[in-house]
Formats: C-alpha cells, sequence, structure tokens
C-alpha cells in the first residue's frame, strides 16, 4: 500500500454527524479541498464512502476524530472510530486516516453565517464545509511535514467480526 504522501491523486475527507456525514475531496494535486456531497448516516454510508473514493481514484481517506475540546475522546469518537474500521475493512489498497476535527463544525458554522447563510437551513452545507475544514487541515499537514496526516486505520483479518469495538 503507498502512503499518501507518495501517490499523487485526491483525497476524501468524511466529516461524520449523528444525522449525516459530509464528504469532501481534493484536487488531483492536493492543493484545493472541494464539497462533494452530504450523505445520510446509515449502516450503508461506510460502503457509499469506498464508491466515493474508488470514484474519484482517492489516493487517501481522511475521517475525522471528534475529540473533546480537552483532546480527550468521547462516544463520538468511538463511533467514530467504529466508522473508520467499517471503511478500513471494505478498502483494502487506500490508506484511512483518523485526524483530530475538533471545532471544524462550529468554524463551518461561523463561516456560513458570516457569509449570510441560515445555520439551521444549512445543515447539510454545514456538515460539506466542515469536512472542506478537514480536508485543508490534512493537506496543510501534510504538505509542512511531507507525512499524511492522522492516524492509520488498520483492520487485522481476526478483527473484522468484532469492527464495532474501538481501539
Amino acid at each position: 500500500m503507498t502512503s499518501t504522501s507518495e501517490a499523487r491523486g485526491p483525497l476524501l475527507a468524511v466529516d461524520i454527524g449523528r444525522v449525516r456525514v459530509g464528504i469532501a475531496r481534493s484536487d488531483a494535486e492536493g492543493i484545493m479541498a472541494l464539497p462533494e456531497t452530504t450523505l445520510p448516516r446509515s449502516e450503508e454510508t461506510p460502503a457509499r464512502v469506498v464508491e466515493l473514493a474508488r470514484t474519484y481514484e482517492a489516493v487517501g481517506i481522511v475521517i475525522g476524530l471528534p475529540l473533546t475540546l480537552a483532546g480527550e475522546r468521547g462516544l463520538a469518537a468511538d463511533e467514530a472510530e467504529v466508522f473508520a474500521k467499517h471503511v478500513a475493512a471494505l478498502i483494502h489498497d487506500i490508506p484511512v486516516r483518523l485526524l483530530d476535527e475538533r471545532m471544524t463544525t462550529r468554524e463551518a458554522t461561523r463561516g456560513l453565517q458570516a457569509a449570510g447563510r441560515d445555520a439551521r437551513k444549512s445543515r447539510a452545507v454545514i456538515d460539506q464545509a466542515a469536512a472542506v475544514i478537514l480536508l485543508n487541515h490534512a493537506l496543510d499537514a501534510q504538505r509542512s511535514s511531507g507525512i499524511p496526516a492522522g492516524r492509520q486505520v488498520t483492520v487485522v483479518p481476526e478483527q473484522t467480526g468484532n469492527l464495532d469495538q474501538p481501539e
């Protein structure tokens, strides 16, 4: 498996919410993050993320890890890790990474409000904007360090029957 720092091509970012999942992708050069879509959150969502990664020939998938403001894990972080494991189990040739996403949704909401958009009427757009912010963080970190941002998710064959347990 090639790391995203060596491979050329787009990255996909996933912002997981309770009801919706925002998706963003980069251009092939990894310069610009673009909003892609918002999916309803369901059991089929990991497979849809994989389908989008294949469609855009992504070289990596970055999934937001919603830590608390103190940097600790909570229920949402555990759920994101389980989601990431499901995606990783479905797509073995593309690295899946978890990246701290504290404040991305709040930052996206503020940005839309500053642009004159009603946050309540723009929930699907907020999820995509949060994914764009997450992806920009990943791209910036990768450009500055030369290595992919976040922690790679690995699923060993013995774990595939028990994906619902966070690490």
